[in-house]
C-alpha cells in the first residue's frame, strides 16, 4: 500500500488494493482466511465424491462408519500434490481435490462384482466378494467392499502413471497447442454444467439453506464487491484511527456465508435434515457418542486399507480416468489463467502440471484414498468470485489439509457442514466454469455455419449420450466384463465426449470461420520453475493484435515466457545441453 501526504492532513493511505495477485503474499492473517475458505470449499467437493463413491459400494452402512477416513486420507494426499502442483508444476494456485472424473469409473467398477466365492458363516451360507481362489480370513463386512476399493485404488494408480507419461512425452502440452476458443468454449460449458444433478441432490436436503447460501453469495461477491470496510488500528500517539480499507465482503464471499449459516443450522438442530450423509446416518462429532471410535492423530500410511488391486478391469477404469482427468485439467489451466488475466499456460507448464497431478494420485491410492486427485474446479471458481489469487495462500491451504488429514476427528467435524450447504457451493462455484467457457465465444466468428454447428453438435451430444447411457447400461454387454467397464466409462463422462467431440470437430472440419480477435490477456506472467508468476511489460493499447486476427491458437511465444529447461541451466555444466530428445520436449 502507497502513503500519500495530504495539504493539511498527515500521510494517508489508499485503500487496499482490489484483487490479491497470484505473485502477491498477502498477510499471514489474511492468508490463513483464504486458506481456511479454500478448504471448506474443497470439502464440499469431497463430501460430495465420497457420499455418492460410499452409497455405490456394497454394504455401504458398513463402509460409511469409515468415511472419515477415507476423507482424512484424501485431504492428506490432497495437500501434498497441492504443494507439488504449485511448487513444481504449473504454479498455478489450483488446488488439488478429488473429482467426478475419478467417481464415474469407480462406480462402474462396483457395479461389475468381482469373482465370488460362497463360504459359510455361522450356519449360513452366502456369497463374498473375493479377489482369488480363497477369501482372507477376514472380517466378512470387510470382504464385501474392501476389495471393491482395492481394485478402485488400482484404476487410480493405472491413471497416475498415464497421466505421467502424459507429461513425460509432452502429449499433454501437445494437445494443449492445439485448443482454440472453439475447444475450450463447449469444453469448459460442460464441466460446469456436468455438476449440476450432484448440486441438485445435496441442495435438495434442504433447499431453503440451499437457497440463502446462494443468495448471501450473490449478494457478497456482485452486489457488495465494491464495498470497502475502513480496518481500525490503535497507536499510542493518536489513538484509534482508519489504517486502511478492504474488500471484506468480496474476499469472503464464500466464506462468511458457509461459517454462518453452518453455525445457523446447529443452533436449529436441522443436522438431522442436511447431513451430508443419507437419513439414519450419524450427525457428527458434537452430537453423536460414538466419537471415541475416532482417533485425534493418525497420520495415513501404505496399505492401511490394504494394497491396490492392478487386473484388467482396474486397467481399463484407469485409462478413462487418466483421459477424463487430463481434458479436465486442460480445462482448468486455461480457466484458471483466464480468470488471473494471464497468459494461456505454455507448453512445458501443462506438461509438469499434468505430470505432477499423476504422481499426486498414484500417492493418494498408495496411502489408501478411493480417489484420485486433480485440479479442483470449484476452488477456481472461489477465485474468480473472491479475486484472492495468491499462491501462498493456496499453500497455506495445502498445510492445513496435511493437518487435518493426520486428525481423522477433525476431518469428522467437516462433516458436520449441511448438505444443503455443500450444494449450494458446488453451484455458484460450478458456474464459473459455464461462464469462462462462454466468455470464449466472443473469440470465435459465431455467425458462421461451421461454428454453430460444432458448438451446438458438441454440447448437446455431451450432455445427451452420459444422460442416456445412465438409464441404459443394459444395452452395453459385450459378456466381458473389463470391456464393459471401458465402453460404459467412456459414454458415461461428459467430459470426455464434449473434449474429444469439440478438439476432433475443431480440428477436422475446413470451412470459413475461425478467430475474429486474438484474445491477448491483460496480465501475461512468468510461468517458469525458479521464478515467481510476476506480471511482464504489455504493449500500450486496449489490444496488441488488431481486430481480424486470424492466425492459429498456439501457445505463447518464447519470448513472452522464461522456459523451464533454460532456468535449470543454472544447474548445469556449460556445453551439456541437449537438443531434440524426450526430456526437452517435456521441459520447453
Amino acid at each position: 500500500m502507497e502513503e500519500s501526504q495530504g495539504p493539511e492532513q498527515g500521510p494517508t493511505r489508499q485503500p487496499e488494493i482490489a484483487r490479491y495477485p497470484v505473485h502477491q503474499q498477502p498477510p499471514w492473517i489474511l492468508s490463513t482466511l483464504f486458506a481456511i475458505q479454500h478448504v471448506l470449499v474443497q470439502a464440499s467437493l469431497l463430501q460430495a465424491v465420497h457420499c455418492l463413491l460410499i452409497d455405490a459400494l456394497p454394504l455401504n452402512q458398513n463402509a460409511r462408519q469409515h468415511g472419515y477416513q477415507f476423507m482424512a486420507t484424501s485431504l492428506f494426499s490432497s495437500g501434498i500434490s497441492t504443494l507439488l502442483q504449485t511448487t513444481l508444476g504449473s504454479r498455478l494456485p489450483l488446488v488439488q481435490a478429488p473429482s467426478f472424473e475419478y467417481l464415474i469409473p469407480a462406480v462402474i467398477l462396483t457395479s461389475y462384482p468381482m469373482e465370488t466365492n460362497s463360504s459359510r458363516h455361522n450356519g449360513t451360507e452366502m456369497a463374498v466378494l473375493c479377489d482369488g481362489a480363497q477369501c482372507p480370513e477376514t472380517d466378512l463386512t470387510l470382504q464385501t467392499w474392501k476389495p471393491a476399493l482395492c481394485e478402485i485404488r488400482g484404476a487410480v494408480v493405472v491413471s497416475g502413471i498415464l497421466q505421467v507419461l502424459l507429461g513425460l512425452c509432452g502429449v499433454q502440452g501437445l494437445a494443449s497447442r492445439h485448443c482454440g476458443p472453439m475447444v475450450l468454449a463447449p469444453m469448459l460449458s460442460i464441466i460446469g454444467l456436468s455438476c449440476y444433478k450432484v448440486a441438485a441432490r445435496f441442495g435438495s436436503s434442504h433447499w431453503g439453506v440451499t437457497a440463502l447460501s446462494v443468495l448471501l453469495v450473490v449478494l457478497l461477491s456482485q452486489h457488495l464487491r465494491s464495498c470497502y470496510i475502513p480496518i481500525w488500528r490503535w497507536r499510542k500517539s493518536k489513538g484509534f484511527d482508519v489504517w486502511t480499507h478492504f474488500p471484506v465482503f468480496r474476499i469472503f464471499s464464500l466464506l462468511l456465508p458457509m461459517v454462518f449459516l453452518w453455525i445457523l443450522c446447529g443452533i436449529l438442530q436441522e443436522g438431522d435434515v442436511m447431513n451430508p450423509y443419507p437419513a439414519g446416518g450419524i450427525r457428527g462429532i458434537l452430537d453423536t457418542n460414538s466419537t471415541h471410535l475416532v482417533p485425534w492423530f493418525s497420520i495415513p500410511h501404505p496399505g492401511e486399507w490394504g494394497t491396490p488391486t492392478i487386473n484388467v478391469r482396474s486397467m481399463y477404469g484407469g485409462i478413462t480416468m487418466a483421459l477424463g482427468a487430463s481434458i479436465n485439467s486442460i480445462g482448468c489451466y486455461v480457466m484458471c489463467a483466464k480468470v488471473m488475466g494471464s497468459l494461456h499456460p505454455p507448453r512445458d507448464a501443462s506438461n509438469r502440471g499434468i505430470c505432477l497431478e499423476g504422481v499426486g494420485s498414484c500417492i493418494a491410492a498408495v496411502l489408501g484414498g478411493v480417489s484420485g486427485t486433480s485440479s479442483s474446479i470449484p476452488n477456481v471458481g472461489a477465485l474468480a468470485l473472491t479475486q484472492a489469487e495468491s499462491r501462498h495462500s493456496v499453500q497455506v491451504a495445502a498445510v492445513l489439509c496435511i493437518l487435518v488429514g493426520m486428525s481423522a476427528k477433525l476431518t469428522y467435524f467437516l462433516t458436520t457442514i449441511p448438505a444443503a450447504i455443500h450444494g449450494a457451493v458446488l453451484s455458484v462455484t460450478y458456474t464459473m466454469a459455464v461462464s469462462v467457457g462462454v466468455s470464449y465465444f466472443q473469440f470465435t466468428d459465431i455467425d458462421s455455419g461451421r461454428n454453430i454447428f460444432i458448438i451446438g453438435f458438441t454440447m448437446f451430444m455431451a450432455l445427451l449420450i452420459p444422460h442416456w447411457f445412465t438409464h441404459n447400461s443394459e444395452y452395453i454387454a459385450t459378456g466381458v466384463s473389463s470391456l464393459d467397464i471401458l465402453f460404459l466409462s467412456l459414454l458415461m463422462m461428459p467430459v470426455i465426449q464434449g473434449g474429444i467431440l469439440a478438439f476432433l470437430l475443431d480440428n477436422t472440419v475446413s470451412g470459413p470461420g475461425g478467430f475474429i480477435r486474438w484474445p491477448f490477456p491483460i496480465q501475461p506472467l512468468r510461468w517458469s520453475l525458479l521464478t515467481s508468476l510476476r506480471p511482464a511489460a504489455r504493449a500500450p493499447g486496449p489490444s496488441n493484435v488488431p481486430v481480424g486476427n486470424t492466425r492459429p491458437w498456439t501457445a505463447p511465444s518464447a519470448e513472452r515466457r522464461a522456459g523451464f529447461f533454460t532456468e535449470l541451466m543454472v544447474f548445469r555444466p556449460q556445453g551439456h545441453r541437449r537438443s531434440g530428445g524426450w526430456w526437452d520436449t517435456f521441459l520447453v
